[in-house]
């Protein structure tokens, strides 16, 4: 299985970036799919989280109510649509799929298999 995440870049504060990860396969290993963040000298966090049957979604708190997942399954892509951006927005976005996992386990990158390459958000003026 492999991910391609794409859509980083420099944004100023109150912006907005889509960011996608391509997934070049669907199967019972990649039901669950999750984007996580990394900021310099911080440690990786949990960002947002979909499943691709069920379409449940979860959401780490400081970004409720500015970021949207989705999902294209003819596209066999996932979305994350950052709206409101804020400079401590600014990291490495990783997106990650792993099996069907409960909901209150999609948040911990225990659940995830397999990683992407990373895409640099900036949120600067």
């Amino acid at each position: 299985v492999q991910l391609q995440a794409s859509g980083g870049g420099l944004v100023q504060p109150g912006g907005s970036l889509r960011l996608s990860c391509s997934v070049s396969e669907r199967t019972f290993s990649t039901d669950t799919i999750g984007w996580f963040r990394q900021a310099p000298g911080k440690e990786r966090e949990f960002v947002a989280a979909i499943r691709w049957r069920e379409r449940n979604t979860i959401y780490a708190d400081d970004v409720k109510g500015r970021f949207t997942i989705s999902k294209d399954d003819a596209k066999n892509t996932v979305y994350l649509q950052m709206n409101s951006l804020k400079p401590e927005d600014t990291a490495v976005y990783y997106c990650a799929a792993g099996p069907r996992a409960i909901i209150s386990f999609m948040s911990n990158g225990a659940a995830y298999r397999n990683w992407g390459q990373g895409t640099l958000v900036t949120v600067s003026s």
